[in-house]
């Protein structure tokens, strides 16, 4: 945990017992916050607890119905968003208001464009620039792009983007990195605490709580409408107790599931075969195979290619090369309907723009896909009946929400009526494209349960996740994609976070270390490998020097330590020992970190026994110049924990 904020710092937004009815429904009943410049705080809950909603009260998005609302110890009563932003309030919303047919630059710069006077395009660009730099997203997001063209992670970045532009006092972000990997959060969390040392207000809304443990100094939780604990110091709570703050029970083992092996997959039957898939410009080169009865998983990084890959498979882009077997026989999606009546389903990652017709009812909304693969002019909803009714008590939803529209549901509850939609058409594959994006972690308890249920009937389901943690304890395997092509396949129980945030690093992202590994493996006269070690496996991220060098690690490979040829070098990682000889190979390997101080890895040079060109302190001054010059300051030599004691 880092900052903490005094008892003498003045609130400056403080809500207190607001309420705010929507007709008879009451989404607001005892709404209190207190929020502090200098600090970063929680409001937690699960789906429908009120926590948007005062959000968006605090925001001027809606009027409350009761209530008192202060800022900086002055009543005030916001009519509109433009007049919370005039008092210095923004709100980045969990679902993006970005315009599609406008640029980045416009979007991030929106605000400004009903105010009076002149639009100073060349500040705003240039400030514009700043903040996309600051977001970490310079490489992929140019501010001439069109809005609508970017991915669901990308608009969100938009949208944080926007509120930075504004400069606001107070900020209140509400599920901003729901669609954004662990390498992305850490960027918006940097960010963020920028922001917090220099005075800014931050309003937090999450369903991860390792963030919230991570960024937050106080959390407020909310349920069923009502404030229930206020401003409690983050530092004071555990993830169990946070849980129960929320749902009222301890959740023992969210991911608990039955995990199939590859070794044991492969008996099964393949029932979608994809290879050499390409629908450009996002997906490159993309080859699986999905078993039944798999969770197969996708990992990467925002513009890998993930969700354009499902979205092809689905027939939503038109593929461009490649094979696609379904259960052996050769399959190209012409549209989704065409996917669907051969028995693929997907839910995509937006709700909104994909997922809902938001006027339509629940029942409605639910047979939606029955409308295509039903025959005749007719809908037939009633021979769903039974099926519907079944569904709904599996998903622990009450029976009269049939009837309500669909925008008068918690995002939770929109996402199980979508996950009620296809299993009411009993699939053979199943594309999940981020499918708890937004919901608590009571929902996601339950969905997590529908998805294993799904796969034990013989369901072959893909899952896209920028929750590296949720992809890791869902799935059986990871594909891992980089820059629209698979680099590979790995046995879900083999990796952590960490190595998979390596493994999914962007091979455009990663030439500056590329260079470096060159550089060290000529000093060195051998080979340089960065690489990471973990239950007993080697993960090789890249190598480049001397390719007659046979010491058993190769990006993509993953054997067991004792089957390479330096396999005293690799279990003693970390030793004080700088040069480790094994029976053919001298190595000397080095730990390195990212710029918030995280493991990233080692970086490690091998050459014939006893011929290294340079002393182990020669090479690493080699190192950490060659890192300065071609990283900057994203990576960097980290001490030993030898070293780092003396």
């Amino acid at each position: 945990m880092g900052h903490i904020t005094q008892d003498t710092v003045p609130d400056l937004v403080v809500a207190r017992n607001v309420t705010k009815n929507f007709g008879a429904v009451a989404a607001l009943k005892d709404g209190t916050l207190s929020l502090r410049a200098g600090e970063v705080h929680a409001l937690i809950g699960v789906n429908g607890a009120g926590k948007s909603t005062l959000s968006r009260v605090l925001s001027g998005h809606v009027r409350r119905s009761g209530g008192t609302l202060q800022m900086r110890g002055v009543d005030v009563d916001f009519s509109s968003p433009r007049d919370a932003m005039q008092h210095g309030v923004s709100l980045v919303m969990q679902e993006t208001s970005i315009a599609p047919d406008m640029s980045v630059l416009e979007n991030i710069c929106l605000p400004r464009f009903g105010t009076r006077g002149s639009i100073q395009w060349r500040q705003m660009r240039a400030r514009a620039t700043e903040i996309i730099d600051e977001l970490g997203q310079a490489a992929q997001i140019s501010l001439t792009m069109r809005a609508g063209d970017l991915s669901m992670a990308q608009r969100q970045i938009i949208e944080i983007g926007r509120a930075l532009q504004q400069d606001s006092d107070l900020i209140i972000f509400d599920e901003p990195t729901a669609s954004l990997s662990p390498t992305e959060v850490s960027s918006l969390f940097a960010v963020m605490r920028l922001l917090r040392e220099r005075g800014k207000a931050l309003g937090f809304v999450s369903h991860r709580l390792e963030e919230i443990f991570e960024i937050t100094d106080a959390v407020t939780v909310m349920r069923d409408g009502r404030t229930v604990e206020a401003s409690v110091l983050t530092a004071n709570l555990t993830p169990n107790s946070l849980v129960r703050m929320m749902v009222g029970r301890d959740i023992e083992n969210l991911y608990e599931r039955k995990h199939v092996a590859q070794k044991d997959l492969i008996s099964r039957e393949s029932v979608l075969t994809v290879r050499n898939l390409s629908a450009p410009p996002l997906v490159k080169d993309v080859s699986f195979t999905l078993y039944a009865g798999e969770i197969l998983g996708l990992a990467g990084l925002v513009g890998a290619g993930r969700s354009e890959t499902l979205e092809t498979l689905f027939g939503l882009r038109k593929r461009d090369d490649g094979e696609v077997l379904l259960r052996g026989k050769r399959f190209a999606a012409l549209s989704p309907e065409n996917a669907i009546s051969h028995g693929i389903g997907m839910i995509g990652e937006d709700r909104r723009r994909q997922g809902i017709i938001p006027d339509f009812s629940v029942t409605e909304n639910l047979l939606l896909a029955h409308l295509g693969s039903d025959p005749g002019m007719r809908r037939n909803y009633k021979k769903h009946a039974e099926a519907i009714q079944n569904l709904l008590l599996e998903l622990d939803m009450p029976g009269h929400v049939l009837g309500a529209p669909m925008l008068g549901l918690s995002g939770g509850q929109q996402q199980k009526v979508i996950f009620a939609r296809w299993l009411l058409l009993n699939p053979s594959v199943l594309l999940l494209d981020e499918p708890t994006r937004g919901v608590d972690i009571g929902t996601r308890n339950v969905i997590y349960q529908i998805i294993r249920e799904i796969a034990e009937k013989g369901v072959g389901v893909i899952c896209v996740s920028s929750d590296f943690e949720e992809i890791l304890g869902l799935a059986d395997r990871i594909v891992v994609m980089s820059d629209g092509s698979s680099i590979a396949e790995v046995d879900s129980d083999l990796l952590d976070p960490e190595v998979l945030t390596m493994l999914s690093t962007p091979r455009s992202s990663a030439r500056g270390l590329r260079k470096v590994l060159a550089d060290v493996a000529q000093g060195a006269g051998g080979c340089a490998y960065w690489f990471q070690v973990e239950h007993d496996t080697v993960f090789c991220f890249d190598k480049t020097g001397d390719d007659k060098l046979m010491i058993g690690v190769q990006p993509n490979q993953f054997p067991l330590v004792e089957n390479t040829c330096i396999p005293k070098a690799l279990r003693e990682l970390g030793r004080s020992e700088l040069q480790i000889d094994d029976e053919m190979f001298s190595t000397i390997s080095f730990p390195i970190c990212n710029q918030n101080g995280h493991g990233f890895g080692y970086i490690g040079c091998s050459v014939a026994r006893g011929s290294f060109n340079q002393s182990p302190s020669a090479l690493r001054a080699r190192l950490e110049a060659s890192m300065r010059e071609f990283c900057g300051e994203q990576l960097q030599v980290r001490q030993r924990e030898e070293e780092s004691l003396v």
